[in-house]
């Protein structure tokens, strides 16, 4: 079972991106959600594999749930 904490940095590690805070920050700054009709999922710059495990945290309400919803709302800021 996997017991580590999860965070933002762990997150994109997991989703095979760059996980720097400023690898992070810039991919933010670059990929933003301006529609509340675009679930965060099903935005267009995630690999079917990415939006699969994006998917499972939200509707599994997993361990990642927490931090998947913090992307989220960066990524709308």
């Amino acid at each position: 079972m996997d017991t580590s904490t999860h965070t933002i940095n762990t997150l994109f590690e997991q989703l095979g991106l760059a996980s720097t805070d400023a690898h992070i920050d810039q991919f933010i700054n670059t990929h933003k959600l301006f529609s509340d009709k675009v679930k965060l999922e099903d935005a267009t710059f995630w690999n079917e594999a990415q939006a699969v495990f994006l998917r499972d945290a939200i509707a599994n309400d997993s361990d990642w749930a927490e931090v998947v919803d913090e992307l989220n709302t960066r990524l709308r800021g």
